[in-house]
């Protein structure tokens, strides 16, 4: 039920079906109005609307489903976004207060390395 094929079907009894009745050269089986026609149609959707229903139940089901994973799969991210933020902060703060600790404590001159030494040596000795 529901798939192109049938529907193809349907229509392509369907009109033959309408087209025989209202052509007929013999015996017009089920003429204008097409009572009988309407009959097998109501019958078909009397008979396929619980079928469809079902299907309705179980794609909601499973709609329900998907929503719960993607519920736990956002508060999951979201607490890992919090932990990162937590570490940063707590980053910035040891930063932070490095650089106090260095502003505050008296001066001392930065040793001087060994490429720093060399290019002092060449101006000295000239």
């Amino acid at each position: 039920m529901g798939s192109w094929r049938l529907i193809i079907a349907q229509s392509i009894v369907l009109a033959v079906w309408v087209l025989l009745n209202v052509v007929a050269w013999i015996d017009h089986w089920d003429p204008y109005p097409f009572i009988l026609m309407n009959l097998a149609l109501s019958f078909q959707a009397a008979y396929a609307a619980p079928f469809i229903m079902i299907s309705q139940n179980r794609q909601a089901e499973r709609d329900r489903h998907q929503a719960d994973e993607d519920f736990r799969t956002n508060v999951e991210a979201e607490q890992r976004i919090e932990d990162l933020q937590k570490h940063l902060a707590s980053i910035e703060v040891d930063k932070l207060n490095r650089i106090i600790e260095l502003l505050e404590s008296p001066f001392h001159p930065p040793v001087a390395t060994h490429r720093d030494r060399s290019e002092l040596s060449r101006y000295v000795q000239t």
